[in-house]
């Protein structure tokens, strides 16, 4: 079954994430999964992995360390945040295909607005091409199959934007937090962080490459496309 929408509009960031983890908490084999669709005011996230040097200057900004993975990164108004509540042993399938679904479904939302998104080898989240947003050739640094016993790829953000920051966690089965796409947003917070902690990371949202769509309309184009691609087997 797909999971439910509820669209929570404006919502503050340490109140939802609360709710995640009670949602969480209290959830059975029989619980339906959810999908939480909402903005925050402006604020910092550092994850699991966060390291100081990567937050130069937040000011005023409030920075919240919380349990999800990654990095830091920054939300705001004119941003689609959404957060899959899914079982994944119910749906039938693993993490590594759970984030896989979210990137898809964030890439064929930006096709829906004529541009193209693009996965980068070791740096998860979807990006644009800068140099042409709406173009199909695929990207040199994509990920690719790997020698067997190869290290890791080093990201290559070359003519590359990040507009979908991704950060998950798991628990007992059951995700929460999620996905970030940049909709029409003041993108300077982004120059006072390691974006995901890569200094230099362009941050880009869809105003920047072009498009002029509503909070409301990309909201619900992403949460269709999450439906479709975290319902399970």
């Amino acid at each position: 079954m797909p999971p439910n929408i509820q669209v929570l509009g404006r919502a503050d960031y340490a109140a939802t994430l609360r709710a995640m983890h009670a949602f969480t908490a209290a959830r059975g084999e029989a619980t339906p999964d959810e999908l939480w669709i909402c903005e925050h005011a402006p604020v910092y996230t550092q994850g699991q992995a966060g390291k100081s040097t990567h937050v130069l200057d937040v000011g005023a900004v409030p920075l919240v360390h919380t349990d999800r993975g990654g990095q830091v990164t920054f939300h705001g108004p004119g941003q689609v945040v959404a957060y899959p509540l899914i079982d994944l042993r119910r749906a039938g399938y693993y993490v590594k295909e759970y984030v896989f679904r979210i990137e898809e479904a964030v890439i064929r939302t930006l096709a829906d607005y004529g541009i193209t998104g693009h996965r980068v080898a070791g740096a998860p989240g979807i990006y644009v091409r800068l140099s042409d947003p709406a173009s199909h050739a695929l990207l040199a640094q994509r990920p690719q199959l790997r020698v067997p016993g190869s290290g890791a790829p080093i990201p290559d953000f070359t003519d590359v934007g990040k507009i979908a920051a991704l950060g998950i966690k798991v628990s007992h089965h059951c995700t929460y937090h999620g996905v970030a796409l940049n909709v029409a947003m003041d993108l300077e917070p982004f120059r006072h962080i390691h974006p995901c902690g890569y200094a230099g990371l362009a941050t880009v949202d869809l105003a920047t490459v072009g498009v002029h769509a509503s909070w409301g309309d990309v909201a619900r184009t992403l949460g269709t496309h999450l439906q479709a691609r975290l319902a399970g087997r």
